[in-house]
């Protein structure tokens, strides 16, 4: 994931900052009306939509200080920069709502065995409603940051509080029925199905951090871009060995690129510095390296990775 063309990555910065900031906001607020609620009420789906907003600000509070560490020029102890600091972030997420899972199902299922009657179901009902409306509007902010960002720390937050979303929604659904309908198990099996997309979100947010960490390529279709846009100078031919990875808000990316042998070394050099804007304008937070050799000239490149595909 990248930054659109036309941002610069200190304006990224900002709009990651300032997202990062409303969603600890937002999951702050939010555990305070459900937990008053839940003691009023005494609803386990309300005490499990609590415990979800309880990690969600856990998890918001690790993101905001990880993409402001992310975001953190390099320096002399780690020169691609600090933006794997996001990955470990979203494993610290993910941790956390299993954690949050096991036990919302644990208490759902004696629940289930031990049914009781909702106490101020009103309560539940009117907080579950602020709720799923304060979540949604989070997540339409988040939308369009990521319009201008393409930030992958504001794009799992966002993954994240959509499951929140669901969760609200069925979590309602539960206690409407327990408190208007009188039928208490109803209230255990909304928090049984929180516990199941509690599980499917951390999943999701495991997997994409696992992505990260192991340097895992960029889209098909990022790839394709970059080898677009570095041979639109015909004098520039047969990119190979092309790898990329991102880290955090950043993007690495290293080729091996043919040009004409006849060149001189400083138009060589400038035929590079060319491409290397041309691939920043759509990738404007991309590190680039660029190795050339001359076209039907080359020798065979050593190395650990001298035969990777790509």
């Amino acid at each position: 994931m990248h930054a659109p063309a036309g941002l610069s990555p200190h304006e990224t910065a900002a709009l990651t900052r300032r997202i990062t900031l409303m969603s600890v906001a937002t999951a702050g607020t939010l555990v305070v009306l459900k937990v008053v609620a839940w003691i009023a009420s005494g609803s386990v789906a309300l005490l499990a939509s609590a415990a979800d907003s309880g990690l969600d600000l856990v998890a918001s509070l690790v993101t905001f200080f990880a993409v402001r560490y992310a975001a953190e020029p390099p320096d002399a102890e780690h020169r691609f920069g600090h933006g794997k600091a996001e990955a470990f972030a979203s494993l610290v997420q993910a941790g956390l709502v299993f954690a949050s899972a096991a036990l919302i199902g644990q208490e759902a299922i004696r629940h289930l065995y031990e049914p009781h009657a909702l106490s101020q179901g009103g309560w539940a009902i009117g907080v579950m409603v602020i709720s799923t409306v304060m979540t949604f509007g989070l997540i339409s902010a988040q939308t369009q940051v990521l319009k201008k960002t393409s930030s992958v720390a504001v794009s799992g937050d966002r993954a994240h509080y959509a499951t929140d979303l669901a969760s609200n929604m069925i979590a309602l659904v539960g206690i409407g029925a327990s408190a208007l309908l009188g039928v208490n198990g109803l209230d255990a099996i909304a928090a049984l199905a929180v516990t199941a997309l509690l599980l499917w979100g951390a999943i999701s947010v495991f997997r994409e951090a696992a992505n990260q960490l192991m340097d895992r390529e960029l889209p098909e279709a990022d790839r394709e871009r970059i080898i677009e846009l570095l041979t639109e100078d015909p004098r520039l031919t047969d990119v190979h060995q092309l790898r990329t990875r991102a880290s955090g808000p950043y993007v690495h990316i290293q080729m091996h690129v043919d040009l004409d042998p006849s060149l001189t070394l400083e138009a060589a050099h400038a035929v590079m510095v060319e491409a290397e804007k041309r691939v920043l304008a759509h990738f404007p937070s991309a590190d680039i390296l660029m190795h050339p050799d001359p076209r039907g000239r080359a020798e065979p490149h050593g190395g650990a990775f001298a035969e990777a595909h790509g």
